[in-house]
């Protein structure tokens, strides 16, 4: 993020400094991907403000920062103090949904910068992170595929007996000892009854002839995430469990093939949900179609029925709509895209028709 980006911003803003607090922006904006740091940022200058056990950390990866550490006698608080009056600053803006109530009334306190001159920013700065460039979009390629790898290494492992502990370690091990830093989320592996439950958290039960599994895991790559879901059975599917996937598969692949730079995000939703809602399950498919991803998993904006953004090229979306049907089972599948000029570029690469394990 260049020092002319940010100045606009901070002028917009109508504030002569901005205090970052969540950690994908202050790494978006610094380089720096250590925690519980602030990023204090004007337009002549940034710095990070630490603790030791990031002080060498922040020194390496920060760009163009200076950095400051805190001690016993010199806290968050008082350093912050120290730069605003240096810089003369009269209004601070700040990151109120990534900060506490309880960190906020510390830090003016101990800053002597009273509540009458800070500044909530909203959702500014995480809207600079909406279009990647083409450096993050390789990060996400790169650990997408580290995902697709994933998913052809566990249908081997995938058999009646085996828990969906088991199975979500399985694959965690895979993509960290295949490039991954880490899981860009709780990884999900629901079988049988709780694969109607879309959140579900892997349990110790056994994987059983007839279930639907649902899979749905991801990782990071250079601190981009990537996000990815498929849906298998276990032994021969039903005539049931064929059409409520092979629904779920055409909602899908509708919304792949209809998605577009200038229509909304509820637009998006509908083409997916419209499908759906014609073969009789639209009220089995309860949460949007999909989100925008990066340095977090969740990013803004949605693919959402109350979601009016429009969508541009640059941004990337996961795609995946999903039936839930208590006390039968769920399937859902998730690509991630990019938003082109003409439509999409999928960067999932899996395949999806039924497989019968």
């Amino acid at each position: 993020m260049t020092a002319e980006k940010i100045s606009e911003l901070l002028k917009e803003k109508k504030v002569d400094a901005a205090l970052v607090s969540s950690p994908a922006n202050i790494r978006y904006l610094s380089g720096f991907a250590g925690t519980e740091s602030y990023l204090y940022l004007t337009p002549e200058r940034k710095v990070i403000l630490t603790d030791s056990r990031y002080t060498l950390q922040a020194e390496e990866e920060g760009k163009d920062c200076a950095v400051w550490t805190m001690s016993r006698e010199r806290s968050y608080g008082v350093m912050l103090g120290e730069l605003l009056r240096e810089d003369g600053v009269e209004r601070l803006g700040f990151e109120e949904n990534a900060m506490l109530y309880g960190t906020w009334n510390s830090l003016w306190k101990k800053s002597g910068f009273g509540p009458e001159h800070w500044v909530m920013l909203g959702d500014s700065l995480s809207e600079l992170r909406v279009m990647k460039n083409e450096q993050e979009l390789q990060w996400m390629e790169k650990a997408e595929s580290i995902g697709d790898a994933a998913f052809s290494y566990i249908l081997g492992e995938l058999k009646a007996g085996v828990t969906e502990l088991e199975i979500a370690a399985k694959l965690e091990y895979y993509m960290r000892s295949h490039g991954a830093e880490g899981t860009s989320f709780d990884t999900i592996v629901a079988s049988g009854y709780h694969s109607a439950m879309p959140h579900a958290v892997p349990s110790e039960k056994k994987l059983e002839a007839g279930d639907f599994v649902t899979m749905d895991f991801g990782c990071k790559y250079h601190g981009y995430c990537s996000d990815m879901t498929r849906t298998v059975v276990i032994g021969k599917a039903s005539e049931r469990q064929k059409e409520v996937y092979n629904v779920v598969l055409k909602a899908q692949l509708t919304a792949l093939k209809g998605l577009r730079p200038g229509m909304t995000c509820a637009e998006g939703d509908r083409l997916a949900r419209d499908v759906i809602e014609k073969a009789g399950y639209g009220q089995y498919f309860g949460h949007s179609l999909g989100h925008s991803v990066g340095l977090e998993i969740h990013e803004k904006p949605a693919l959402s029925p109350k979601d009016g953004h429009v969508l541009q090229a640059g941004m990337v979306e996961t795609v995946e709509p999903g039936i839930y049907i208590p006390d039968f089972g769920g399937v859902r599948i998730e690509d991630m895209v990019v938003l082109t000029e003409n439509g999409v570029r999928n960067l999932t690469h899996s395949p999806k028709e039924l497989i019968e394990i």
